[in-house]
């Protein structure tokens, strides 16, 4: 595949990784200025609400979406693997995402955002994108992952869901990273029906505050 930069319909990309095979669904910008690369999580893929609502909007905005599958997801397994594997698969793609020789924002959500923060000094990410991010599991906030976020070594945005049971923002350690709160939303950035806000007002939120802090990261 050649410049994606320069063209206004959806591809898909198939790389190999020491993990399997990976694949990338490229949303591009026309006049792109920069690579948003996001991952899913451990318990789906990328049809995640949050993914396709960044792939639909970030574009417009002069930033190019690569929605980017785990080997294990493109296998058809239901279960994911260690995160060393997952690293692996994510190192892997890593080479076609800079092929259009634009910074790489390094992001994903849940399971994918760990894995961002793991690799984003190494890999020479421009910055991170957290979602959901899962600072412990359920009910066992003293296994905390907070390490992780914190040595991610590179601008970091953290958009958490004020009722998530993964990590609610209030748990977050201070450190060297914005925090964006969408209130009332759980572990997928879902509502409920008598929540403040509207499932879609919940997306806004999500793509407005990545589209704000991109544009500040230059």
């Amino acid at each position: 595949m050649t410049d994606v930069t320069h063209v206004t319909h959806v591809t898909t990309e198939t790389v190999a990784t020491e993990a399997g095979e990976a694949r990338i669904t490229w949303h591009p910008a026309r006049k792109a200025r920069l690579v948003l690369a996001v991952s899913h999580g451990a318990g789906g893929g990328i049809e995640a609400r949050d993914l396709q609502a960044l792939a639909g909007a970030l574009p417009a905005h002069g930033v190019t979406v690569a929605l980017v599958e785990q080997p294990w997801r493109v296998a058809g397994k239901k279960v994911a693997p260690a995160p060393k594997t997952l690293d692996t698969g994510w190192r892997g793609v890593w080479p076609a995402l800079t092929r259009p020789g634009l910074p790489v924002i390094s992001g994903g959500r849940s399971a994918g955002a760990r894995v961002a923060c793991r690799t984003a000094a190494e890999l020479g990410a421009h910055a991170v994108l957290a979602l959901s991010f899962p600072l412990h599991p359920p009910g066992k906030p003293e296994k905390s992952r907070a390490e992780e976020l914190l040595g991610a070594g590179v601008p970091t945005l953290v958009v958490q869901g004020g009722n998530d049971p993964f990590g609610k923002p209030a748990e977050f350690p201070p450190g060297d990273h914005d925090l964006v709160e969408v209130p009332g939303a759980d572990h997928g950035l879902a509502v409920p029906k008598r929540a403040e806000i509207t499932g879609e007002g919940a997306l806004e939120i999500v793509t407005e505050a990545v589209r704000k802090w991109v544009a500040s990261l230059g």
